[in-house]
């Protein structure tokens, strides 16, 4: 698997947040067949989550895979591990090469349509340490990423591209929060990596 990535990112020079974008880190063709084969082989979930003392199913399908079963919990889910299968071994290993980061952990999101998303957060959790490093890697349609500042009043978004490879480091999750909005424009599935430590 080649991932073609150019010597040198994109680097988005923002207060308090380390970011560096990879337009085309894998190949269009190597990324549509990732897209086909992630989308065809990983075992979905479709977790409830509590907001507002209500329970809605999650607006995207989930998986997690990871070392020595260590689970991860987020707004009140906590997700077991499967083991790394051979593919997302060799996803891994590229996404390593460019962040200079042994990863333990990859979340995975499927964004079926336009009306999948995510909501605002921060990948702040107490088991991934002080400034975690997450790599997020897209395969899929194209979205639009939303970024915000916790106390200046500044927005951002980026959009990611199929392929496309974004590093987040530094004191980027303390203070900052993201999301993958909802889109009414037609939009295809999107399936999202996302690749961190946990300790």
């Amino acid at each position: 698997m080649n991932s073609l990535f150019p010597s040198e990112p994109l680097v988005l020079h923002w207060p308090d947040a380390e970011l560096e974008y990879y337009p085309n880190f894998f190949s269009a063709d190597i990324a549509d067949e990732l897209f086909r084969e992630l989308r065809e082989t990983v075992p979905w979930q479709h977790d409830k989550i509590r907001i507002f003392g209500q329970e809605h199913l999650q607006p995207r399908l989930t998986a997690l895979f990871g070392n020595d079963g260590k689970p991860y919990s987020y707004s009140n889910i906590t997700m077991q591990p499967h083991p790394w299968n051979l593919l997302l071994q060799k996803i891994k290993y590229q996404i390593e090469s460019a962040a200079e980061v042994s990863f333990t952990t990859v979340l995975l999101n499927y964004y079926r349509g336009g009306k999948d998303s995510n909501g605002w957060h921060a990948d702040d959790e107490k088991e991934l340490g002080q400034n975690p490093v997450i790599a997020s890697v897209s395969f899929g349609a194209e979205r639009w990423f939303h970024l915000k500042h916790n106390t200046l009043d500044i927005k951002q978004k980026i959009l990611l591209e199929h392929g496309s490879l974004l590093i987040m480091k530094g004191t980027t999750q303390h203070f900052w929060k993201h999301q993958m909005p909802k889109t009414a424009q037609p939009v295809g599935g999107r399936i999202n990596l996302t690749f961190r430590v946990i300790h």
